[in-house]
C-alpha cells in the first residue's frame, strides 16, 4: 500500500471507463478538501479518502436541501468514526458464508469494504448523495472491484425500496443518534429482513438503544449485547455491539 500522503490531498483516481457503475466524481474538483487515512486493525491495511474536517459543505446546486440534509450534517458521512472502525473489525472475523448482506447508513463503507474484500455478497447503503462517490474511490484506491451500492433513506417517512430485497445479516454503525430512529431502523428491517435474520449494530452508547431493542422485542427478535472497550487499532471506545436475531420461517407441514 501507499503511504499516507501529508496534508489534503487531491481526490484522483483512474478512469471512470474502469468503474461503470458509478459516476466519475472527483472531491477535489467538486469543493472539497480530503485526506488519505491508513485504516489498522481489520484485516491488511487498507487507504481511505474522507473528507479533510467538518467544514467540507459545498453545495452549489442544493442537493442538500433535496436531501434535506443540514450544512453541519452534510460532511458527517465522510468521516471516520469509531464506530466505524468497530463495525469493520467485527465483520474482519465474522462468519459471512451464504450470507446476503446490507450496510445501513454506511458513509465511507468501511464495514463494507472489508465485507467486499474477504469476497462478502454486500450491498452498502446511505442516503447520502456523495456516499456511492467515494465508495467507488475509495475501492479504486485499494485496487478492489466493482460492489454494490445503493441509494436508501430509511429514515423517510414510508420510504421503500422493493428492488433492494431481502438480507439475511444487516449490519450498521451509530445509527440510533436521533430521537426517532429507532421506529423508522425496526420499521426498514422489517421490510428487508430474512426469516432468521441476524443484524448487528455498534452503538456508543446513545440513549435510543432501549428504545430500539424494545421495537425489535416487538417484531420477534432476541438480542443479546458485547461490551466494546478498545479500538481495534489502540485507544479506547466506550459503547457496545448489539445483536439482533429473528424468529426463522415455521417448517412447513
Amino acid at each position: 500500500m501507499p503511504a499516507t500522503p501529508p496534508g489534503p490531498i487531491r481526490a484522483d483516481g483512474p478512469s471512470p471507463a474502469h468503474f461503470p457503475h458509478f459516476p466519475h466524481f472527483d472531491a477535489a474538483d467538486q469543493g472539497y478538501l480530503t485526506k488519505r487515512e491508513t485504516v489498522s486493525g481489520s484485516g491488511a491495511d487498507l487507504q481511505l479518502r474522507s473528507l479533510l474536517d467538518r467544514q467540507q459543505f459545498f453545495d452549489p446546486t442544493g442537493e442538500a436541501e433535496r436531501a434535506g440534509i443540514s450544512s453541519a450534517a452534510w460532511p458527517l458521512f465522510g468521516m471516520l468514526w469509531p464506530s466505524g472502525r468497530m463495525l469493520a473489525h467485527v465483520m474482519q472475523s465474522f462468519d459471512l458464508a451464504g450470507k446476503h448482506i446490507l450496510e445501513l447508513g454506511c458513509g465511507l463503507a468501511l464495514a463494507s469494504v472489508v465485507v467486499h474484500r474477504r469476497g462478502g455478497d454486500v450491498t452498502a447503503s446511505d442516503n447520502h448523495p456523495l456516499a456511492g462517490d467515494f465508495l467507488r474511490q475509495n475501492l479504486l484506491l485499494n485496487v478492489l472491484p466493482v460492489m454494490k451500492y445503493r441509494n436508501a433513506d430509511w429514515l423517510a417517512t414510508g420510504f421503500e425500496d422493493k428492488a433492494l430485497g431481502f438480507f439475511d445479516l444487516i449490519i450498521g454503525s451509530d445509527v440510533l443518534y436521533d430521537r426517532g430512529q429507532p421506529l423508522a431502523l425496526s420499521q426498514f428491517i422489517a421490510r428487508h429482513a430474512s426469516p432468521g435474520a441476524q443484524v448487528l449494530i455498534v452503538d456508543p452508547d446513545r440513549g435510543n438503544r432501549a428504545s430500539f431493542t424494545r421495537r425489535m422485542d416487538a417484531l420477534g427478535y432476541s438480542h443479546s449485547q458485547t461490551r466494546l472497550t478498545a479500538l481495534p487499532e489502540g485507544g479506547t471506545y466506550k459503547g457496545r455491539l448489539l445483536s439482533y436475531v429473528g424468529a426463522t420461517a415455521p417448517a412447513p407441514e
